[in-house]
């Protein structure tokens, strides 16, 4: 049993406090904020810490000091003033699946704080009902009031594609969020959080004091663990991690960091883990994809269907401007700030000279995440036929015969629906060649934690690479093209020659794919030294020398 007690099952900062749950100490920050600012807003992933930090905030405004004994703001707060706090968590309207159902939560939450103040209901429309409740609670209490309202873009987002019921909530919410502004002087803090951003509801346009820290370097670490957090006050949860799974405590951070870390949210940003999928992992000794299981992909798939002619696994390593970054959400051409918002993508640099970021996968739960939850859905296919092509994709990989692997995979390719391509909405515009290409991207980046497909080097990238405890293989894929053009350009790009001293055997292979028979035709597999270990081709492409 562990020593210690992880805050998996709670983001309320009360509980974790007084049950000795464990807490990364930001109180320092949210001091700074609280004390400098008057309206601030941050955008962060879902299940990234953006509730704790607003339960966090409601304790302090609430002068709650016995929940902060032992932290940084016992030694920068002196007054601890308690003041009335409006808490809103618009996530409750999630499941909502009418403006009638999303009203009534509306409703119940300001009722509930018209019932506690002891303010009158006179009018229905909700933004003068916020209006006259702050104005009541100041009044009588001759208090300035703090306003915390959490995933205020939760109703928006579950309806970002439904254009009446958004223009209902736009109708319903935007004379409440303009209440922050009216109301400014009867307001001593007002904190927002959300993902992205929605210009039609007049938060970011007419609220112009509302301070944006989502991309400042300085606040990067404010939600998520930070790499610094993880190596000192985290450091004897991963001695206990590592203890558990009976490796080494350098081996347990590279485990954790491979599959969680890799978010960075500003230029010169800390580097960050995702909180929810870290504090499983140490929680249950091991390695799964948390985030996902948390999650669905049917609201990712929809808002890809609205961009056809994108690929998801070309994601990696794509340029935004900043101007696309602060784009609202329901304007912007392409998918990607959407993704970014949304923990799908991260920053990987920043180049100060055109003001561009380029983005990627954080890490590897979050890449596998999308890959495997793509797979079905673009290849009309059902889990249990794909991992059974997988386990004996990997079965034969592991026993280093990587011609069986491609036999598995030229069968289940055989076995996808013929008019696949164009039965795909978002799919209609691209190339065949690319589709299939991306297929096998997709099934090779499924077969476990030892594959990657567009491996950097120094000329270029590798399509695929697999490891195991004995061999390594260096795949080149090529669409209508011989397998000779891909074996070269493993050669003359020196895709194998980074693993050459790792002592594995090391073998390339070229891959050739045929858009008008849709499947692989033919593969090569050679040493190093070029020598032919294996050769297969397609029982027609067979003929076809044979004819000539």
């Amino acid at each position: 049993m562990s020593r210690f007690r992880y805050p998996v099952d709670t983001d309320q900062f009360q509980k974790i406090r007084e049950q000795g749950k464990l807490y990364v100490d930001k109180t320092d920050m949210m001091y700074d904020l609280a004390n400098q600012y008057e309206y601030v807003f941050l955008a962060r992933p879902r299940r990234f810490g953006k509730s704790l930090l607003c339960n966090t905030f409601k304790a302090y405004f609430l002068g709650q000091r016995e929940l902060f004994e032992g932290l940084r703001v016992m030694e920068l707060e002196r007054e601890w003033k308690t003041y009335p706090v409006l808490h809103f968590d618009m996530s409750s309207m999630r499941n909502c699946t009418t403006l009638q159902d999303m009203s009534d939560v509306l409703e119940a939450m300001i009722e509930r704080y018209e019932r506690q103040y002891g303010a009158s209901k006179h009018i229905n429309d909700f933004g003068s009902r916020f209006d006259q409740l702050i104005r009541h609670i100041h009044d009588t209490q001759h208090q300035q009031v703090v306003v915390i309202i959490d995933e205020y873009d939760t109703p928006m987002m579950r309806n970002l594609y439904n254009e009446d019921m958004l223009e209902g909530l736009r109708t319903m919410l935007r004379g409440f969020y303009q209440t922050v502004k009216l109301d400014g002087a009867y307001l001593r803090f007002v904190f927002i959080t959300g993902v992205t951003k929605f210009s039609q509801l007049s938060i970011f346009s007419e609220l112009n004091n509302l301070y944006q820290i989502s991309m400042l370097d300085e606040y990067s670490g404010l939600c998520g663990i930070t790499q610094d957090e993880l190596d000192t006050v985290l450091r004897p949860c991963v001695e206990e991690y590592a203890d558990n799974l009976g490796i080494t405590t350098d081996e347990a951070y590279a485990l954790l960091k491979r599959n969680y870390d890799g978010y960075h949210f500003s230029p010169k940003s800390k580097d960050v883990y995702a909180p929810f999928s870290l504090l499983r992992a140490l929680d249950g000794k091991n390695t799964a994809h948390y985030w996902f299981e948390s999650a669905t992909m049917t609201g990712l798939i929809e808002h890809l269907r609205h961009y056809p002619g994108f690929n998801p696994l070309e994601f990696d390593g794509v340029n935004l401007s900043l101007n696309a970054f602060n784009a609202p959400c329901e304007k912007s051409r392409t998918p990607i700030p959407l993704l970014y918002q949304s923990g799908y993508l991260t920053i990987a640099s920043y180049d100060k000279e055109l003001d561009c970021y380029t983005l990627h996968f954080p890490n590897y739960e979050v890449r596998q995440g999308m890959v495997g939850g793509l797979t079905n859905y673009l290849m009309d296919t059902d889990d249990l036929e794909r991992d059974d092509t997988i386990l004996e994709m990997a079965r034969a990989l592991k026993r280093g015969d990587l011609s069986a692997a491609l036999s598995q995979l030229r069968s289940y390719i055989a076995g996808l629906p013929y008019d696949i391509i164009t039965r795909k909405e978002w799919m209609a515009k691209r190339k065949r060649e690319a589709f299939y290409q991306m297929l096998l991207y997709i099934v090779f980046s499924l077969l476990d934690s030892k594959v990657d497909t567009e491996v950097r080097s120094i000329l270029g990238r590798a399509d695929v690479v697999i490891r195991t405890k004995t061999h390594i293989f260096v795949l080149e894929l090529k669409v209508d093209d011989s397998v000779d053009n891909a074996l070269a350009q493993i050669d003359d790009k020196g895709y194998a020659i980074p693993y050459e001293a790792e002592g594995r055997t090391v073998t390339k292979c070229g891959v050739s794919i045929s858009s008008e028979q849709r499947n692989i035709t033919h593969w090569r597999i050679v040493d190093t030294e070029g020598n032919v270990m294996d050769e297969q081709k397609s029982v027609r492409q067979a003929n076809d020398v044979m004819n000539q």
